[in-house]
């Protein structure tokens, strides 16, 4: 049972209409930084209406303005979903009313997609108001309150209605129908851009067109151009035909049509009533519907459409996310890839190309294209309230290669394809590549910036995507047998320490090895290494026997491995001695013989890594204990090298503890 289904059915049972605890009907829900001069009134549809209805069937006119609070980026959105039936109702699901006593519980669903998925969000149907009128979105001339509720959702994510005024309609339309947006200039290459939209219209992407302008007062009064164009509003374009007039003459027309229905109209050549239609042969005018048009829709010639319009904005939906709408069930599919992953610092946030000592830490993403192809590259942070400037970076890269990529590369390679880094929530990039393997590298702007991320490449054409990561394997013993010969002074010394705290038998548990260590260890910086707890897991390394004592023979391996650990350790810490920085942590443990994959990284990184992204020489002994118990222990129960083993409960927690 859905989350919806038992709280409306636990509503209806105790006869209570549901109050969200998520979201409470509170004024910090409504603003967080601002404080507006007038408190809100939460109130619900019935409260507000006599017959107030969800949502009206599919024919009903689009009627949804933005209130005195709402944002017109926002109703141009819903406006430009709303012309998609299929997919209006994958967001907002018909199937809930307010009239049906027995299905009415204050409780209402949403699908929006999210930080790279579906999530179903659900609000009780308390709406704010000032002065008993909505106070955001809502229907102008009908009862309809999907516009309110939805609002409301969408709000929900983001933490509050005020961090909707942050919003864009690119982003908008992404999370209502899961695609990728793109921005394409249409004044900079018209030539271009018409080639552009013939594909386009060949493909799974809902097409739209705006007016943009640097005015700032726009934002919230409608100003339209001479011809009747509103600016700031995305018009939906459906068509680009080429018609011949009684001249001879050929003429390029655009079929557009305002989402938010009549008035307004356009009023140019070739709109409705001109008389340019007189040109036109009776069997061109039947072709074009000219006599059958939508509320809203009209021609407009491509010469006064790049006049016109500013901007193309494109989303772009995979075979998935277009299943729902029918009006694309003819359209070439989109081929898409998907990658979702993580910038976790010390382990996979390595920033730009500026900081050459990290970029190859970065999540590294192999695409292989099977033949020339223009793709389009897009990027989304999932840091929503305090988002980071984000781009990428592809390399050239050959199609069989397998394993994670050095920093020698990069300082040698020239990158071929860089992004815009923006701090906006997505970022897309369109480019023509040839067939062959690629290299693509998502990353922060600064080095050490944590959050999750989705990267989804499209194309035309077949295209595969993976991940680069290197599997964990023990190149060589951490451990170093110390020599039969090395019997010098100073171990002399060592064993007259040794067989004082040592048992009759010569050996010494893990309380005495720490004062063994404190009195042999030359300084601080060497001594970190000897804690209760790194002694503890000497101990379990080194001991055979399970007696958890150690022999002399024992102390001399720990004493000649702690060397060559430490020069491992000087090797990777060039600025500063005895500190690690946690993003080289990979290259110096490889040094010492244990190859990582970023799995296993991630877990040492959150075991070990200090608040100032750095680890002692302690944490370094520590972690390399660990990995020389894990892969030894693995090692002994698969003597045929098949890389998986099979173990009974008990043995696992013998062996995880062991670790």
């Amino acid at each position: 049972m859905t989350d919806y289904e038992r709280i409306r059915r636990s509503c209806l049972k105790r006869g209570e209409l549901w109050e969200d605890p998520e979201f409470p009907a509170t004024q910090a829900s409504v603003f967080y930084h601002q404080t507006p001069p007038f408190q809100f009134v939460w109130k619900r549809p019935k409260e507000l209406s006599t017959r107030p209805v969800f949502v009206h069937d599919a024919t009903a006119q689009f009627d949804i303005v933005p209130g005195k609070m709402g944002d017109r980026w926002l109703v141009s959105c819903l406006g430009v979903l709303y012309l998609s039936k299929g997919l209006f109702y994958r967001v907002v699901p018909a199937d809930q009313t307010f009239s049906t006593p027995d299905q009415y519980a204050g409780v209402f669903r949403f699908r929006l997609w999210w930080c790279g998925e579906w999530v179903e969000v659900l609000v009780d149907d308390r709406l704010p108001t000032v002065h008993g009128r909505l106070a955001f979105l809502q229907a102008h001339s009908s009862e309809q309150f999907w516009p309110g509720l939805l609002e409301k959702a969408y709000a929900k994510l983001h933490g509050s209605y005020e961090a909707l005024k942050y919003g864009t309609l690119l982003d908008g339309l992404a999370d209502l129908t899961g695609g990728i947006t793109e921005s394409i200039s249409i004044r900079q290459d018209p030539t271009t851009c018409g080639r552009m939209l013939s594909k386009l219209l060949e493909m799974t992407s809902l097409i739209t067109c705006t007016v943009q302008t640097t005015s700032t007062q726009i934002r919230n009064q409608l100003e339209k151009l001479a011809n009747g164009i509103h600016i700031g509003t995305n018009y939906r374009l459906y068509a680009v035909e080429r018609v011949e007039t009684f001249s001879g003459e050929p003429v390029q027309l655009v079929k557009l049509r305002n989402p938010m229905g009549p008035g307004g109209e356009y009023v140019g050549a070739w709109a409705r009533e001109a008389l340019d239609w007189d040109e036109v042969p009776p069997q061109e005018q039947e072709r074009l519907a000219v006599r059958h048009m939508a509320d809203g829709e009209f021609w407009i010639s491509y010469s006064d459409f790049v006049k016109t319009f500013t901007h193309l904005e494109v989303v772009h939906l995979d075979s998935d996310t277009s299943r729902d709408e029918p009006s694309l069930h003819h359209k070439n599919t989109w081929q898409m890839r998907l990658y979702q992953g993580a910038w976790q610092r010390g382990v996979s946030a390595g920033g730009c190309r500026n900081n050459p000592d990290t970029f190859h830490i970065n999540p590294q993403l192999h695409l292989i294209l099977s033949e020339m192809e223009e793709v389009i590259v897009s990027l989304n942070q999932h840091s929503i309230m305090e988002p980071k400037v984000i781009g990428f970076t592809a390399y050239s890269l050959p199609k069989n290669n397998s394993e994670t990529i050095g920093k020698q590369f990069f300082k040698k390679n020239k990158s071929l394809v860089n992004s815009q880094y923006t701090n906006s929530r997505q970022v897309s990039h369109r480019c023509q590549l040839e067939q062959g393997g690629y290299l693509v590298l998502p990353t922060t702007f600064e080095p050490g910036q944590e959050s999750s991320f989705t990267l989804r490449v499209y194309s035309s054409k077949p295209l595969k995507l993976k991940l680069l990561d290197t599997p964990p394997s023990l190149m060589k013993s951490a451990i170093i047998k110390a020599p039969a010969t090395l019997d010098g002074k100073s171990f002399s010394q060592y064993e007259a320490v040794f067989l004082q705290l040592a048992d009759e038998h010569r050996t010494v548990n893990a309380f005495e090895l720490q004062e063994l260590l404190d009195a042999c260890l030359p300084n601080d910086y060497i001594k970190s290494c000897a804690s209760m707890e790194v002694c503890r897991q000497v101990v379990l390394t080194l001991d055979n026997s399970g007696s958890g004592r150690l022999k002399f023979s024992d102390f001399k391996d720990l004493m000649c491995s702690l060397k060559y650990w430490q020069t491992s350790f000087k090797n990777h810490t060039k600025e500063k001695t005895g500190i690690l920085k946690a993003e080289r942590l990979r290259d110096a443990l490889l040094e010492v013989g244990f190859q990582l994959s970023t799995d296993v990284l991630s877990i040492l990184i959150l075991r070990y890594m200090r608040k100032d992204g750095t680890l002692r020489f302690g944490d370094f002994v520590s972690a390399i204990l660990h990995l020389s118990v894990a892969f030894n222990l693995f090692e002994s129960k698969d003597p045929l090298q098949n890389g998986s083993i099979k173990q009974s409960l008990a043995e696992w927690l013998k062996s995880s503890l062991t670790c």
